[in-house]
C-alpha cells in the first residue's frame, strides 16, 4: 500500500537498508506543503490554532494573558502569548507528563537563527535568558517555519 503510494509520487521503491526516518524524509520533501505525522517526526514546525490550545493553558494565563501564536514541533509546543514566551516538553511515551517553562520577554537578553544548509539540516533559535549562562535552544529540520518563529519572537521581544 504505502510502495504504491510513493510511486504515484514519484519518490521510487525505497532501499531495504534506509531507515524509517529517511524515507519519511523523502516523503515529505515530495509533498513539502503538506504539514502532517511525517512532518512533524522530522522534526518541522507547524502552526498551531491558539483556540485548540485554550483549555490546556487556562490555568497557566493570567488576567488579559492570551495566547498569539503557537508552533508544535514534534511533541513539544512554542506558544507565545501577549506577555510571555511558554516552551512545552511533553514528557514520557505518552506525553501525558509536561515541563512548562514560562520566560517573560522582557527577560529575553538576545537570541540568534541558524538556518539549514545543503547537508546540514538542522536550523536552530538560541534563546539567552538573562538569568542563565546556556541559552534555550529550539532545533528545527529546514523549513520555513523557523523564520516565523524567529519573526514572532523578535516582535514581542522588542514590543516588551
Amino acid at each position: 500500500m504505502i510502495n504504491k503510494k510513493w510511486r504515484q509520487e514519484g519518490i521510487g521503491e525505497p532501499f531495504l537498508l534506509e531507515s524509517v526516518l529517511e524515507v519519511a524524509f523523502k516523503y515529505h520533501r515530495a509533498k513539502a506543503h503538506r504539514m502532517g505525522f511525517l512532518s512533524a517526526l522530522i522534526g518541522n514546525a507547524s502552526e498551531v490554532d491558539a483556540s485548540i490550545l485554550e483549555k490546556e493553558f487556562s490555568e497557566l494565563l493570567i488576567d488579559g494573558e492570551q495566547i498569539q501564536n503557537a508552533y508544535k514541533l514534534f511533541r513539544d509546543l512554542i506558544v507565545f502569548t501577549n506577555f510571555r514566551l511558554f516552551l512545552v516538553n511533553k514528557q514520557g511515551i505518552t506525553g501525558k507528563k509536561r515541563e512548562y517553562t514560562c520566560v517573560p520577554y522582557k527577560s529575553i537578553d538576545y537570541f540568534t537563527k541558524e538556518t539549514a544548509g545543503h547537508f546540514d539540516l538542522d536550523a536552530e533559535i538560541k534563546i539567552w535568558i538573562k538569568s542563565r549562562s546556556e541559552p534555550i535552544t529550539l532545533e528545527f529540520r529546514k523549513d520555513s517555519h523557523i523564520h516565523d518563529v524567529f519573526r514572532v519572537l523578535s516582535f514581542y521581544t522588542l514590543s516588551s
